[in-house]
């Protein structure tokens, strides 16, 4: 086998988990073969250049192998060679997102404690009563 549709190659490669997400991202225009967009049917063949986005990270892989059966992760990570940028990029990426704050932290109002709850229920006694006043 000399080459092999887009689509196919990396769900083999265990890029993404089913071969209609892996459609859906190439129509999204979100993987480049040798840096031109790529369409479900372009073929892929050992010595290109795929580049996808993934997340938010780019991976940028050097075709080395072609297999139409999505087989275990051992014999998945055969059929490529990540770049050196690539790997590089992707490890700032997740420094990036370990040295973020936690996002909860950031809201302020959400849904009240029980103790919020009593003192909202002992104000609304306080001030407003059945009495005409």
């Amino acid at each position: 086998m000399a080459s092999l549709r887009i689509d196919k190659w990396l769900w083999a490669a265990r890029f993404f988990k089913t071969r209609s997400i892996a459609s859906d991202e190439i129509g999204k225009n979100r993987v480049q073969i040798n840096g031109q967009d790529a369409k479900a049917s372009r073929e892929v063949k050992p010595g290109d250049t795929v580049r996808m986005r993934q997340g938010q990270v780019d991976r940028t892989v050097l075709v080395k192998g072609i297999s139409a059966v999505r087989g275990p992760a051992p014999v998945a990570q055969l059929l490529y060679e990540e770049t050196a940028e690539s790997l590089q990029a992707r490890t700032q990426a997740a420094e990036r997102n370990r040295l973020a704050r936690e996002p909860a932290l950031s809201i302020e109002q959400g849904r009240p404690t029980k103790r919020d709850r009593r003192q909202i229920e002992k104000a609304w006694d306080d001030r407003w009563s059945a009495g005409i006043d």
